[in-house]
């Protein structure tokens, strides 16, 4: 089945885009997915902002790279995603989820035990390694023809209120519709998360897109066309990137894994 293989193919795209404009109907086409979302009884809370005035994108892609830069060089980065860190391709088969650091600078590899020991930070901010890394992600969301912010209403988003899980379900929803359909245009997306990681630079954002009260910026996505060789080849269940069945589907009750799925199922077209 063709969605099948959308499925399975959707990633997170990590690497630069082809510098080629995104074409207004491939726009308006994954706006058009986005809003055929569900949402709780049909009240459709997201909202969306297109940015391509490279003059903003540059100005977001700042932001991100100063924040990636701040948030590695004072530890917080790194003490509150620690659990999700690999460092050699056994540790990622082990836990089959969290991020491989197979490309660490070579100064630091030696010293991936002490990564997250106040040495190993002392180290890398010697190193210089928060800024090497803040300069790649500013160019890469630099180089992103197309940005999308994610918006929710107030009047449905309000935390603390059954309300506020809807809206945020919904938004899922929407943003997982646009994800898939990157996949059937030959492109690739990717959260631009760090800003959050540091007090006062979403609000930075906020501003910029002149995002009003009514409306909480929750997200800001880069998209792009990917090169032919970097479009991304069916994933099985059995990568070692993701957990497989029997680690996250229980049946009957949550005391009872569900057995036998393990293997990628072959389903006739």
């Amino acid at each position: 089945m063709e969605f099948l293989d959308v499925v399975r193919r959707r990633k997170t795209t990590n690497g630069p885009f082809l510098p080629a404009p995104v074409q207004e109907e491939h726009q308006r086409l994954l706006m058009e997915v986005a809003g055929r979302a569900p949402s709780q009884l049909n009240s459709q809370p997201w909202r969306f902002v297109l940015i391509d005035d490279r003059s903003t994108i540059e100005t977001i892609a700042d932001i991100s790279g100063s924040s990636m830069t701040e948030a590695m060089s004072n530890g917080t980065f790194f003490e509150r995603y620690k659990p999700y860190f690999r460092f050699s391709a056994r540790e990622m088969e082990e836990k089959r989820s969290g991020m491989l650091f197979d490309r660490l600078p070579a100064p630091l590899r030696p010293f991936t035990g002490q990564a997250f020991t106040p040495r190993g930070q002392k180290l890398m901010n010697a190193l210089r390694v928060p800024q090497t890394l803040g300069a790649e992600n500013r160019k890469l969301v630099a180089g992103s023809p197309l940005l999308i912010g994610v918006m929710l209403d107030r009047a449905e988003y309000r935390p603390g209120e059954l309300s506020s899980f809807y809206s945020v379900f919904s938004m899922g929803a929407a943003m997982e519709n646009i994800w898939l359909t990157t996949v059937e245009l030959g492109m690739g997306i990717q959260f631009i998360s760090f800003p959050m990681e540091v007090p006062g630079r979403w609000a930075e954002i906020e501003r910029l897109l002149a995002v009003p009260d009514d409306l909480e910026l929750m997200a800001v996505y880069r998209l792009g066309y990917l090169p032919d060789d970097q479009r991304r080849p069916a994933i099985d269940w059995t990568s070692h990137e993701r957990k497989l069945p029997s680690q996250y589907v229980f049946r009957g009750t949550c005391q009872t894994p569900q057995t036998g799925w393990d293997e990628t199922p072959r389903v006739e077209s």
